[in-house]
């Protein structure tokens, strides 16, 4: 590996290299409240290839995460239901964070502080390749999405809006 061929060291970044995953660096103009939209149109990606990590917790405050398109939203009913649980809600941002490590608008679903269940949205799976947080605001990784279920054990459900 070449000295300074990586543009930024997380822990997510330092968990693909220790599993040997190949990765793409996307770094853009991080803008608050920005969302996904606003990174798919700084990188020219579309932004149902861009997959963002949402901390979230059923309702015995067990944290979960949800690999989630960029354009499309979470149904929560159908989560809760699919996972036996009797409702999942977002988690405070606050909360995430403690949960995760990372910052709100830099959560990634590789290097988390605690272990957590992980679930992926079905149809992610069938895209060549996917953008994921890297694990910080503004930098996004692109890798194969067969990673997310190799090696977060990440379970596919269908609860996308």
């Amino acid at each position: 590996m070449k000295k300074g061929a990586h543009v930024c060291e997380t822990p997510a970044t330092q968990f693909l290299r220790a599993h040997g995953v190949a990765f793409t660096e996307h770094v853009y103009d991080y803008v608050e409240h920005g969302g996904t939209a606003e990174s798919a149109r700084q990188l020219g990606v579309p932004e149902h290839e861009i997959v963002k990590t949402l901390v979230m917790q059923d309702e015995r405050a067990r944290p979960l995460i949800v690999l989630m398109h960029g354009d499309r939203q979470v149904s929560t009913k159908n989560l809760a239901r699919r996972i036996g649980a009797k409702s999942v809600e977002p988690c405070k941002p606050e909360v995430a964070q403690r949960h995760s490590g990372y910052l709100v608008g830099g959560t990634s679903p590789f290097g988390l502080k605690k272990p957590m269940p992980v679930y992926v949205e079905a149809s992610a799976l069938t895209l060549p390749r996917v953008c994921v947080n890297g694990g910080r605001r503004g930098y996004l990784v692109g890798i194969a999405p067969g990673v997310l279920v190799e090696l977060l054990a990440a379970e596919p459900v269908n609860c996308a809006l």
